[in-house]
């Protein structure tokens, strides 16, 4: 949770080149020298998405402190040394932000995808992860605080999806006062309608056009939610809507971190929300954060950890009576065992979620599982047994949850798209897998998805010695010839 001491304004810097970073890349490129950083975070048993992108935001000065994570392996690179003969700034002038916390500090969230740094399916008696976090930090974020003409919007123009500024009502005054450090006003129930209603927003606008355009808006009502928590509600009932609104609100905005390859990111939101979660006591909200973390877990290559805390969310979750909510987490669990190669475990949830599912909807239901029909639970066995290497039942559910998809779901008509051409391209229907890629290169103009582009970049590289099929060459040509998202 954010504190309740209001961190003091700092004046503006010039941002300064990190150059003793730039020196000790050497002649490695960008990339290179982030495949380096990856591999000595492996050693250590750390996980950090580091790509070129990062390196130069270091080098150009935009990163004046890395995170814990990062530390921990520029330091292992770099026996010997500190992080000031790196080029870095003391951790303590970053925004006001302290050294390492004590074991005494409050629940807090975690930031970095750190593999052990925090057990969050234990009981929460205990639970103290280790690093904290201020969301009005610029430690080590993707947000760009120079922005400030934009935080009187959740959302803007996006590349090719245009996007309508929100209007925030009571939250928007919020916005503003954050972004000016003013005192601010303890919340009512306007303002927790204006939350909810942001999240509402988020999660809209993510399924009409992906995540890539939507992530560093979101930043800004997210800010506005925990300086509410801060500032303290007029009544009791407020303060819970709160709570479960900023919560939702993390795990929405740890979404659009998700969808977009920012994996340290997302972790943290996610983190963030559970810990609201069990300090407020919300089963639906804490069974909704592990369902995301799972998810997570399993993008970013941890699969037991996707068993684990898929197998939690049904712990938390099942009191809560929807069979609908149940499905989709045998589903996340399907996923882990996939992960770990376990066709036997993965069937079993497979064919749990399928029975959940096909009992229907009823009153218990989550709003936030809106997205979740049959076209969705299509998709997500279609992941499952293309991890297994089944490419025909794998493209077979994966075409299914393309036709049966809502059409305003435009995002995930994409994704299912993309993964069916992933499958028939591995599949060795080349031909197939051309068509399914050309219907998805078509709506890349309405949708912003770094997954998504991820998968077609490996659909064309499977596709390469396949060039005089039909179709083959004029994908691999528009798939060339597509900006890609920055």
């Amino acid at each position: 949770m954010a504190s309740s001491t209001t961190t003091p304004s700092q004046p503006d810097r010039p941002v300064r080149p990190n150059l003793a970073f730039r020196q000790l890349r050497g002649r490695h490129s960008p990339a290179e020298f982030a495949a380096l950083v990856r591999r000595a975070a492996r050693e250590i048993g750390e996980r950090v998405s580091c790509d070129a992108r990062y390196i130069g935001r270091v080098e150009a000065g935009e990163i004046r402190c890395p995170n814990y994570a990062y530390e921990r392996v520029f330091l292992h690179m770099f026996p010997g040394r500190t992080l000031a003969d790196l080029g870095f700034a003391p951790r303590s002038s970053v925004r006001g932000r302290g050294a390492r916390p004590s074991e005494d500090t409050p629940l807090a969230l975690v930031r970095g995808e750190t593999q052990g740094a925090v057990e969050p399916y234990d009981p929460p008696d205990g639970f103290h992860p280790p690093d904290t976090y201020h969301p009005q930090d610029t430690y080590e974020t993707h947000d760009n605080y120079e922005e400030s003409d934009v935080l009187r919007r959740l959302f803007m123009t996006g590349g090719g999806a245009t996007v309508a500024a929100a209007t925030l009502g009571p939250l928007g005054s919020t916005i503003d006062a954050v972004a000016a450090d003013r005192p601010v006003r303890r919340a009512g129930s306007s303002h927790a309608a204006a939350l909810e209603e942001a999240v509402r927003r988020i999660r809209l606008l993510d399924d009409r056009h992906g995540a890539d355009g939507l992530y560093r808006r979101a930043a800004a009502p997210l800010r506005a939610a925990y300086a509410l928590l801060d500032a303290g509600a007029t009544r009791q009932t407020t303060a819970e809507r709160l709570h479960s609104g900023a919560g939702e609100l993390a795990i929405s905005v740890g979404w659009l971190a998700h969808d977009s390859g920012r994996f340290d990111d997302a972790r943290s939101h996610y983190a963030e929300a559970l810990a609201t979660a069990r300090m407020t006591g919300d089963p639906g909200l804490e069974a909704h954060a592990f369902c995301n973390t799972a998810f997570l877990a399993r993008d970013a290559g941890r699969p037991r950890e996707a068993v684990r805390a898929a197998q939690a969310a049904q712990r938390v979750g099942r009191p809560l009576g929807s069979a609908r909510l149940m499905s989709l987490l045998a589903l996340r669990e399907a996923g882990g065992w996939a992960g770990l190669a376990d066709r036997t475990g993965c069937e079993q949830a497979l064919v749990r979620a399928q029975a959940l599912f096909e009992r229907g909807h009823s009153d218990a239901d989550p709003e936030w599982m809106s997205f979740y029909g049959e076209a969705e639970l299509e998709g997500l066995e279609a992941q499952c047994w293309s991890t297994l290497g089944d490419w025909r039942r794998a493209s077979r559910h994966a075409r299914r949850a393309a036709e049966l998809q809502d059409p305003h779901f435009t995002r995930n008509i994409a994704l299912y798209t993309a993964e069916l051409a992933d499958d028939l391209a591995r599949g060795g229907r080349p031909d197939e897998a051309a068509m399914a890629g050309l219907r998805v290169l078509d709506l890349l103009g309405q949708v912003q998805s770094s997954r998504i582009q991820g998968m077609l970049a490996g659909t064309a590289r499977v596709l390469l010695p396949h060039r005089r099929a039909s179709g083959v060459q004029e994908f691999l040509d528009r798939h060339a010839s597509t900006p890609r998202v920055v």
